[in-house]
């Protein structure tokens, strides 16, 4: 699961989410290993041809291109949520790829989290509403991940309210 739930007692919480991140930097050496390899053999029967000056640079040009469309991806996929939740307040900040951070505040009591299976701009969109605003939360999960996440979330927001009211 591309996010963790820890519980700091009975009266905090900290939600981190981050997109799922399949390639690893082993995976990316990997990958531009094979390619450079599986652009390499068909010009082996080119060596001492004027030929391969031709195919070269589109070799190479593939090559950077795919280099540089993974790097991008990587770059677009360094966001962050991260919640921390207390019996009084639940404080949002979503941090961009670019580090430019946005945040969301509300009181507790006055918080709802609503799923929207169907009839929002994805499959299970999960919203955060409260202080006369409303975010999105986890926009780059996957559908089933919003899911799960809707569910032990709302577990974590009855818990905490139950605890605030019995203090």
């Amino acid at each position: 699961m591309p996010y963790t739930i820890t519980q700091n007692g009975p009266s905090h919480a900290t939600l981190r989410l981050w997109p799922h991140n399949t390639l690893a930097p082993r995976g990316f050496v990997v990958v531009i290993g094979l390619s450079a390899l599986a652009l390499a053999l068909p010009m082996l029967a080119l060596l001492g041809s004027p030929a391969l000056w031709g195919l070269l640079p589109f070799a190479m040009a593939a090559l950077a291109g795919l280099w540089i469309a993974l790097q991008r991806n990587w770059r677009d996929r360094r966001i962050t949520e991260e919640m921390r939740l207390t019996c009084d307040t639940v404080h949002l900040r979503h941090i961009s790829p670019s580090g430019a951070a946005r945040e969301w505040q509300a009181e507790l009591p006055w918080v709802a989290l609503t799923l929207t299976r169907s009839a929002g701009p994805v499959p299970q969109y999960l919203t955060l509403s409260g202080g006369g605003r409303e975010v999105e939360l986890g926009a780059f999960l996957t559908p089933q991940e919003r899911l799960r996440l809707h569910d032990e979330l709302q577990a974590l927001l009855i818990r905490l309210k139950s605890h605030a009211r019995s203090n």
